[in-house]
């Protein structure tokens, strides 16, 4: 249990200190979000946890295609901002983009021989 605790209070850390970092440099903190820190600590966690070589290959390799359909939100939600939209609908459209996304590459990756 102390375990687990430790794994969620360093993952909300990093976060608490992107959000305070963002509010006075948005890049930097965008830098820091950008990083792949909770992945890194997913897969330090995993390897720990198993010492599986190839569950973290899978988990690696499907991370990467999972961020694939992540990003055009990014893209997505400056321009509705800067288009006058609310934040709250700009977020929700952003992230039914995101789900919309997700599930095509679930149906598609398949197809290529991928396996998430």
């Amino acid at each position: 249990m102390l375990y687990l605790a430790a794994k969620a209070l360093l993952s909300g850390v990093i976060i608490a200190i992107a959000s305070e970092v963002s509010r006075r440099w948005p890049g930097a903190g965008a830098l820091i979000v950008s990083l792949p820190l909770v992945s890194l600590l997913a897969m330090i966690w995993l390897w720990r946890d198993t010492q599986d070589p190839e569950r973290l290959a899978l988990h690696a390799g499907a991370t990467f295609w999972y961020v694939l359909p992540s990003l055009p939100m990014f893209l997505l939600l400056p321009r509705l901002l800067r288009g006058g939209m609310g934040f709250w609908p700009a977020l929700a459209l952003g992230c039914v983009l995101t789900v919309a996304l997700y599930g095509l590459l679930v149906l598609a990756t398949p197809r290529f021989g991928i396996r998430l």
